[in-house]
């Protein structure tokens, strides 16, 4: 999927691929479990949650992969043991299919990003 033009996730995920949109939908429904206090919009064509108007964490549909993007260097840091391993960018954890994604992983990452406030790379 090029980067979306969606005005709002609803619409983002009704322009995924079929095959992917489960993955997707599970997902958004963890980041808006554990990042309460966060307001999900569309920055850079995809779902992100933004903290005093600060992008924190997004996910996106891309050509080949799922990716999520990590902005918070020290909750990166702190899970290097646990991200060693995987398909990791600078700030980008990537799974190739969705039956890849460690949702367990994920919900953690989640919860480190909502315990405080910390640097955007």
């Amino acid at each position: 999927m090029v980067q979306s033009s969606a005005a709002d996730v609803d619409t983002y995920l009704a322009e995924v691929p079929e095959e992917r949109r489960a993955a997707l939908v599970r997902l958004r429904e963890l980041c808006r479990t554990e990042l309460s206090g966060f307001t999900e919009a569309m920055a850079y064509g995809m779902p992100a949650y933004e903290r005093d108007g600060r992008g924190e964490f997004a996910f996106a549909c891309q050509k080949q992969y799922i990716s999520l993007y990590l902005t918070r260097t020290d909750v990166r840091e702190a899970f290097a043991d646990r991200l060693a391993g995987h398909d990791m960018g600078k700030g980008c954890l990537r799974f190739r299919r969705p039956e890849q994604i460690d949702f367990v992983l994920v919900r953690d990452l989640l919860r480190a990003v909502a315990a405080r406030p910390g640097e955007i790379c």
